[in-house]
């Protein structure tokens, strides 16, 4: 647990009433306790680790027996009957404002909860849960119950010491709560602003942590035998593809394996599976550990282990001796030491012995995979929500900032991220359940769900499913592709055919330029308490699409990510889906359109895109390159600058940090601050002015500046890009003016006609001082406006038809109409003055490039019915079945580009 914090409220929040006591720790959460003994817990529990919150306004009245309490927004009434406990006849909360404002009793149930999380996925198939969702911390009903009676408690106050000498001994540690009749109650009354719930929740149940940096690049993780040659030779794999890849993940077979221990003979003497739990390296694979793991940390990459704790410190352990002698067993006597999560011996050799000394070897964190008994010693304490904690503290007593990857444990887990969410199937719907699901645990502040990317079980996925999967994992919090021990289950993305192999890299390098948007939504989410994937209601709480939209979710405070979960039209070759486009303006981030909600949208998507909404003046940090020199962030960064309205002021601030250690929460960060306003040009000109830095650094000490080499620089440049817009007429930076190029290299900006982005290069600035650029535009007439508005996405639509034509190249090319309708975006990247015109004709030329397919179609289908030999050229024409196959193919593409151009019609 980080930070201070106090379990023992302030006294003026407190109100004792007969056997009852009150603590009002905001104007909408009350804790509401009775004890027949009379003896209040202040002790902090699992959840609740902080109730020393600044005391809000409120008065209490007692009269006739009954105590009332009101602050801004809540009315407690009690009237204790009998031995005072809590029942619907004796208390009763409204809630006095925002909307709804309902009235609570206890014992009520609530349909409308919006639910949280659950422990696992495992086995799960789409919406079929082996284990039950959890209630959420807000509800469409106004309300929200959290009964904490009977959860252990720590047994003493953090924060603990930061220190390599601090043990596990010397921790706060689970014991039970008083006994006797008791109860212990935090109303949540927030009617609909679910954001200040979840914020106040994490006040008074400790913040969600900032992971690490590369937890939020590309993960490689794949149950499976390998050797360090192996892994070493995939990640040159990773670099010849120039794809990024950050974190590598070893399953079990990293140390000694179930048929090694029984080839000797070997039993688990806990009754657990044989070689799932281990702490000695299999050095048949790994000659070396040390200078494998080395290596591994000289490319970038850190590296996780899987632990499976449950069979104890079994004899064949390299620890084994060293553990029996710390604990004081006899040394003569050969027994397993049994695994104690509870006995704080136990776990002081349980780090010392078994995990610290790989840790100095370079193993940066633990894959817990703890799928064994659901109760420890303690009664309540869930072993998975223990492990999680212990972990996380040992990590943090270190000094370094603490990473855990393991499954949910339960309410008050936020704390202790990432997770794993287990072992589900590899089909469609395991993959349209999971944005829903993610989304979801935002609603008991659970941010960072991991998912087995192109699913665990069999494994082995169609191409199709594996790129979807692969597309929603990049708009994920974390990106890791997983699955089980099957040859045929490959999740190398350039090993399957194309078009899939170029979509999937396509999108890894998409994930790695994304990079300080979700740096920057995950501070957010620490400071806030409100994950930064999170669902719709939170933002619209009064509108029911976002409550039944259940595959779309907010992705940090500038998009909205809708990806498609379902197979493409094996006619058109597009998926359908529908998305909720929210109150206000969205640019649909892969078609350009231009979209005013609230509304419900059918759209249909090639292969390559995924719906993604841009808030109107959205701006994306992003790294300019995937990889390589590009991809260092303090020495240049891109900035996209989406279409903003015609009068709008739009900011944001880039967030960065060393991403290690945890000296981010004592305000060692910096920020970069941008600012675009658009309105105010010259007459008849549209103008953009953007404001970029100065860069603001947190407070840091000339150490601590150093400890910030090659991610604190006095220099930086960086790329603007303005997509779904039209070009400029003149640019200036820091008054200076700049000439249009075509060239990338060199000075000048550059304009990217397929879709319509302006790209301004800025050259080396120092970070002190502020940049100023200044985008003049004509104003577009309605035409042009039409033009633009989705411009990409018909292109998309005429790239996808001249593609389906490919098969009849040789017998016809595709028509005139078509090419040209193509090449529009490319005439504009060599002529953007031209913009306005082409635009403005775009729509026509699309309808004739239409009209001109379905005129060559005639021919084609009479060259396919006549046997035209240049369609049918290699086929051996005296094959009948070779030539029915080969006219069954040609009809099918000639099939889909005519759909095509229907779809395209009907943009």
């Amino acid at each position: 647990m980080s930070g201070r914090s106090s379990p023992v409220a302030n006294p003026a929040a407190m109100v004792r009433f007969g056997n009852a006591r009150f603590t009002i720790l905001t104007d909408r959460l009350v804790r509401m306790e009775w004890a027949e003994d009379r003896q209040f817990e202040d002790r902090a529990s699992l959840v609740f680790v902080n109730r020393n919150l600044p005391v809000p306004d409120y008065t209490q009245r007692a009269q006739d027996g009954a105590l009332e309490i009101r602050t801004a927004c809540l009315f407690l009434h009690y009237r204790p009957q009998g031995n005072g406990a809590f029942t619907a006849d004796s208390l009763h909360v409204n809630v006095t404002c925002g909307s709804p404002r309902p009235e609570w009793r206890p014992g009520q149930t609530d349909d409308a909860n919006l639910l949280g999380t659950t422990r696992t996925l495992d086995g799960s198939d789409g919406i079929k849960l082996r284990e039950p969702m959890e209630p959420g911390l807000v509800s469409r009903s106004g309300w929200a119950l959290v009964d904490d009676t009977g959860r252990p408690v720590f047994d003493r106050d953090f924060p603990v010491q930061k220190s390599p000498s601090a043990s596990p001994l010397t921790w706060p540690w689970a014991v039970a709560p008083r006994s006797g009749p008791r109860q212990d109650l935090y109303f949540f009354g927030y009617g609909h602003d679910y954001r200040r719930a979840l914020g106040d929740f994490t006040q008074v149940a400790g913040k969600i942590p900032l992971p690490p940096k590369s937890v939020f690049g590309v993960w490689w993780s794949r149950y499976w035998s390998y050797s360090d040659q192996e892994l070493l030779a995939l990640t040159d794999d990773f670099a010849q593809h120039s794809l990024p890849l950050d974190v590598m993940v070893l399953d079990m077979d990293w140390h000694l394996n179930q048929d090694q221990l029984a080839t000797r003979g070997l039993k688990d003497l806990s009754g657990h599976k044989l070689g799932w739990t281990g702490y000695s390296w299999n050095r048949l694979l790994f000659p070396d550990p040390s200078g494998f793991l080395q290596r591994l940390h000289d490319s970038g990459v850190k590296v996780s282990l899987n632990l499976h704790p449950a069979s104890g410190v079994q004899k064949w352990e390299d620890a084994y001796s060293d553990v029996k002698a710390t604990l004081g067993l006899s040394a003569g006597q050969e027994v397993y030491v049994p695994f104690a999560p509870t006995d704080q011996h136990y776990v002081d050799a349980y780090f010392s012995l078994l995990h610290r000394p790989l840790e100095k070897q370079g193993v940066d964190f633990w894959w817990l995979d703890w799928q064994q008994e659901n109760k420890t010693a303690l009664p309540g304490l869930n072993p998975t929500w223990w492990l999680n904690y212990l972990h996380f503290m040992e990590q943090e007593a270190e000094g370094i900032r603490p990473l855990i990857f393991h499954r949910w444990g339960g309410l008050g887990n936020h704390r202790y991220q990432i997770g794993f969410s287990g072992d589900t199937k590899s089909d469609w719907a395991s993959l349209a359940f999971q944005p829903w699901f993610t989304a979801t645990a935002a609603n008991v502040g659970y941010a960072y769900w991991s998912h087995d990317i192109g699913g665990h079980a069999p494994g082995a996925v169609e191409p199709e499913l594996y790129t979807r999967w692969i597309q929603f994992g990049i708009l994920s919090p974390i990106f890791r592709t997983h699955t089980t021990k099957n040859p045929d289950a490959e999740r190398r993305v350039w090993a399957y055919p194309e078009p899939y192999a170029d979509v999937m890299q396509y999108a890894l390098r998409q994930r790695a330029l994304l990079f300080p948007y979700l740096y920057t939504e995950a501070r957010q989410t620490y400071e806030n308490g409100v994950a930064f994937l999170h669902p719709l209601y939170y933002d619209w709480p009064e509108q029911d699409d976002a409550y039944s939209t259940k595959g779309e979710y907010v992705f940090g405070s500038q998009m909205i990510a809708a990806p498609i979960t379902a197979p493409v039209d094996p006619m058109t070759g597009l998926a359908e889906k529908t998305v909720w486009v929210p109150p206000g303006e969205w640019i649909e981030q892969c078609s350009g359109a231009l979209l005013n909600g609230p509304q419900l949208r059918v759209n249909h998507y090639t292969l390559e895109q995924i719906p993604v909404l841009m808030r109107a003046g959205a701006i994306i940090p992003e790294r300019k390159a995937a990889t390589g020199e590009g991809s260092n962030t303090k020495s240049v960064l891109a900035l996209n600058i989406w279409p903003l309205r015609a009068v709008q002021r739009s900011d944001y601030e880039v967030y960065d940090d060393t991403g290690e250690g945890l000296t981010y929460q004592m305000g060692q960060y910096t920020r970069l601050p941008v600012e675009v306003v658009r309105g105010g040009g010259p007459q008849k000109k549209d103008r953009l002015h953007i404001v970029i830095g100065p860069e603001k650094s947190g407070r840091l000490t000339g150490k601590q500046r150093t400890a910030l080499a090659h991610s604190v620089t006095d220099l930086r440049s960086y790329e603007i890009r303005l997509p779904a817009d039209l070009p400029p007429v003149s640019v200036s930076v820091n008054g200076h003016s700049l000439n249009f190029t075509v060239r990338k290299n060199v000075a000048g900006w550059r304009y990217d006609g397929n879709t319509l982005t302006t790209i301004i290069p800025v050259p080396p600035t120092d970070v002190a001082k502020s940049v100023v650029l200044d985008v003049i535009r004509d104003v577009a007439p309605v035409a042009t406006k039409e033009g633009r508005d989705g411009f990409a996405g018909r292109l998309s639509l005429l790239r996808a038809s001249y593609a389906a034509l490919a098969p009849f190249e040789r017998f016809l090319h595709a028509p005139d109409a078509l090419v040209a309708a193509l090449q529009t975006g490319d005439r504009m990247s060599y002529c953007p003055s031209c913009a306005i015109d082409e635009l403005g004709q775009f729509k026509r030329e699309s309808r004739e490039a239409s009209e001109a397919l379905r005129a060559h179609a005639d021919l084609l289908h009479k060259a396919i019915e006549t046997n035209e030999r240049a369609l049918f050229y290699g086929v051996n024409k005296h094959n009948p079945q070779a030539m029915s196959a080969r006219a069954s193919e040609l009809q099918k593409a000639l099939a889909k580009a005519l759909a095509l151009t229907r779809e395209v019609d009907q943009f």
